[in-house]
């Protein structure tokens, strides 16, 4: 937040910020005249005048365009020089999203943030979490013979992510692991051996890695929540299908954070719960 300071104060540090912008862009005196429209006496003028008086807007706008600058930073409004547009498309990227396991993206994402507590929603099951012949089953469809060749090209991502030094916290839909057990819905017609050993891999998996793994189940009739991975207070990327949607800005980090949290907070089946839950659904399905 911007401290509220007197009129000969901003208009100062408007004459500070101008001098700077000018240096840092290697603008004269003569050419930031000709760039604005005013006479060169002008622009001293605004540079070396020790009152109180602030520029009209025109001018100040027109010294911003010039200049590569936000009219709000002259001003003392604004901490950032940049503008609006440079700073919208500095905290907010839309990439591609390749139908794969773990693209180069996605790596490069965990690795940043390794040592930060990741927050995921995934779209379905989590890769990270899937036995080879799930991952087998679901991505054959669509990358055909070079299936094999992905999966293996993931496994050294998807071991970094499971050892890295970061807490994972995943909130998965209630009637995604239902479906998955009952092979209904996007599971259907993956067979019951394929089921159970994932679910005895998922098991292995809380036992062993929990507290650093930690699994909720929420009831999406009562919570919603977008395909999403939180990484620390560095970013949040929703997945769009064909694309990643990946913020930057501290305001809507902390946003979809709190909104995570909250799936958490009123699961319905708690981490430490997941096995019993696991071992239920597990006894539900016919071999």
């Amino acid at each position: 937040m911007v401290e509220k300071i007197d009129k000969r104060l901003r208009a100062a540090q408007f004459r500070t910020r101008l001098a700077r912008a000018m240096s840092e862009t290697g603008t004269s005196q003569s050419a930031l005249a000709r760039a604005t429209g005013v006479d060169r006496s002008t622009v001293s003028q605004l540079l070396t005048d020790d009152g109180a008086r602030l520029p009209n807007a025109h001018v100040v706008g027109a010294c911003a365009s010039a200049l590569g600058v936000s009219a709000d930073w002259l001003l003392s409004l604004s901490d950032r020089p940049e503008s609006a547009a440079e700073l919208l498309a500095g905290s907010l990227t839309l990439t591609e999203a390749p139908r794969a396991l773990v693209d180069e993206r996605i790596f490069d994402w965990h690795r940043e943030a390794a040592g930060y507590k990741i927050r995921h929603v995934p779209a379905a099951l989590p890769d990270m979490l899937k036995t080879r012949a799930v991952l087998e089953w679901e991505y054959t469809p669509h990358l055909g013979r070079t299936t094999t060749q992905a999966i293996g090209a993931s496994e050294d991502r998807l071991a970094f992510m499971r050892g890295a030094q970061s807490d994972y916290e995943i909130a998965v839909p209630l009637y995604e692991l239902d479906s998955f057990a009952g092979a209904t819905g996007y599971y259907h017609g993956l067979p019951a051996q394929d089921r159970l050993d994932q679910i005895d891999h998922l098991l292995s998996l809380a036992d062993q890695l929990y507290p650093r793994l930690r699994i909720y189940l929420f009831d999406a009739r009562r919570l919603y929540a977008a395909p999403i991975t939180i990484f620390g207070p560095l970013l949040c990327v929703l997945y769009a299908g064909g694309h990643y949607v990946a913020f930057r800005d501290r305001d809507r980090i902390e946003t979809f954070t709190t909104h995570f949290d909250r799936l958490v907070r009123e699961a319905t089946i708690t981490a430490r719960a997941l096995p019993a839950h696991l071992q239920l659904l597990r006894d539900g399905v016919v071999a």
